[in-house]
């Protein structure tokens, strides 16, 4: 805290037109990596995004739009898809975009030794695969897969994949290793302090998406301060601090603080509600949770309203489903989650032959997250029915490499934003010997997922969303809550900021 007092002190003494030309903006936790969809969580994947920009990307609305690409062209046996660049496009390092980049990122996505979190996306391993990609025109750039997929370009925006971000060469060393982004986004990568702070940089050279509005990471993305600059601070008790003092302009804040800030006449706190799924996960290959009805009895157990209230102050909504309560998906089926029976909880873990195993629970104790509160919360719940479960607090980033790798038996949790109900369900779902973070391999489950994919008629899409939501319930590979809720706090200096989608997005964003 007394270097963040001495930091906020330097920060608050800054004055006159300098001031107003930078953004200084809270996160969590610092940044895993600099390269997109690689060593990846919330934070880098926010931070990443501002500077590189993929083919297609994500509006307002959740659908899916061109971004570097101008068109999307998709052949009649939906197999082949041809992208026609956008012109005038420029890389931080002032070289033209071409379609000889994109094919260079894509190799270099699809390089395992790249380490790529996507790669199963595309490879053939979740069911979609590229078989090739080419770059016949300076301007065209052509993929071809195995088997028409109505996701496929939902699947390129993804944040978690870093939006597929078409990045130069020069991102790269001599020796292949990596350096630093060169996209061609709004902003450009500055300075990194490890575990301090992240810089980032107009691009005066940058051409926006058409559009005369914000709409996502789509339409006008202009920036509009000379530098955006993110702080690492895990504390939030410093953040608030900070927001109050001045020295900090912008922070995402826990529903506990929302009150309190809303009430201080020099911020403005905005709210939202958006696709992010808060969560206790199950590890089903653990000698102990693989009985499911030791998982079915931690279902019922928890009283969800008393919970989401708890961590959320009230703001918050009970939702169990993968399916998030602003999607068209969401109906009466969706609506109806695990049911609060202690009784039929104790009953099932006698049948189940428990004999008290202790059951380890990692929670992490970020600031913007519920992940400790719901663990403490549940673990109450679950004392009372005869279930012994100990709590492990992690940093994040430990948390994270145990959830990559399978290494646990429960972690409360969130999942980054879906906006198709198929990749919501995707990302949870898949088998185990191939990918450990997923958490629930039922087969009949996949074969479905896999069915979704490959339709767009809503009509189609609903029943199969309907029977994957009960088998969740049945199976308990995951315990969802809720959604999360968008708090941001800022100070009445900064205009066009708004929530969306728990994206902290500053292009748009001025500071007077």
């Amino acid at each position: 805290m007394k270097r963040w007092t001495l930091i906020f002190a330097a920060l608050a003494a800054m004055a006159g037109p300098a001031a107003a030309q930078t953004i200084t903006a809270a996160l969590n936790q610092d940044i895993r990596s600099s390269d997109p969809g690689v060593n990846r969580d919330g934070n880098t994947d926010m931070v990443i995004l501002h500077v590189v920009e993929g083919l297609v990307g994500n509006s307002e609305g959740g659908g899916v739009g061109p971004l570097l690409a101008q068109k999307v062209d998709v052949s009649p046996d939906g197999k082949t898809y041809t992208f026609t660049l956008r012109q005038g496009v420029k890389f931080h390092n002032g070289a033209p975009l071409t379609s000889a980049e994109v094919l260079w990122s894509w190799n270099r996505y699809m390089d395992p030794k790249t380490e790529w979190r996507c790669l199963p996306n595309f490879d053939g391993r979740n069911g979609t695969k590229v078989v090739s990609a080419t770059a016949p025109s300076p301007d065209t750039f052509v993929m071809v897969l195995d088997k028409p997929n109505a996701i496929f370009l939902d699947q390129l925006a993804l944040t978690d994949c870093g939006g597929t971000g078409i990045l130069h060469p020069d991102s790269v060393k001599a020796d292949g290793s990596w350096d630093r982004p060169i996209g061609t986004g709004p902003f450009k990568f500055g300075e990194w302090k490890r575990g301090q702070s992240v810089s980032l940089l107009a691009f005066d050279d940058y051409v926006s998406p058409p559009g005369d509005k914000r709409d996502g990471f789509l339409g006008l993305k202009k920036p509009l301060v000379k530098e955006v600059r993110f702080l690492a601070i895990p504390d939030a008790a410093t953040v608030k601090a900070g927001l109050q003092s001045g020295a900090i302009d912008v922070s995402s804040v826990p529903e506990a603080e929302v009150a309190e800030l809303q009430a201080d006449p020099n911020l403005t706190v905005e709210l939202g509600t958006n696709p992010v799924r808060h969560s206790i996960i199950l590890q089903t290959r653990d000698p102990v949770l693989k009985n499911v009805k030791i998982r079915q009895a931690m279902a019922a157990a928890i009283d969800y309203q008393a919970l989401v209230d708890a961590v959320t102050e009230g703001i918050g909504k009970v939702n169990n489903s993968p399916v998030y309560r602003t999607s068209q998906y969401y109906g009466p089926v969706e609506q109806q989650g695990f049911t609060y029976d202690p009784d039929r909880a104790k009953q099932l873990l006698a049948e189940s032959g428990y004999k008290g195993e202790k059951i380890v629970l990692i929670a992490n104790k970020r600031s913007t997250v519920p992940s400790f509160n719901t663990a403490v919360i549940a673990q109450q719940m679950w004392q009372a029915v005869g279930l012994n479960v100990e709590i492990q607090v992690l940093d994040w980033a430990a948390q994270l490499d145990k959830y990559n790798t399978g290494a646990y038996m429960m972690e409360a949790t969130s999942y980054s934003p879906r906006f198709d109900v198929a990749l919501g369900f995707e990302q949870i779902s898949g088998p185990k010997d191939k990918q450990p973070r997923k958490v629930w391999e039922n087969p009949e489950a996949l074969a479905l997922i896999d069915k979704a994919m490959q339709v767009t008629d809503p009509k189609e899409r609903q029943p199969i969303f309907d029977q994957l939501h009960k088998m969740l319930l049945e199976d308990v590979p995951v315990i969802f809550t809720h959604n999360d809720n968008d708090c941001l706090a800022h100070n009445k200096r900064i205009t066009g900021l708004k929530p969306w989608a728990s994206n902290l997005i500053l292009w748009g964003v001025a500071k007077s």
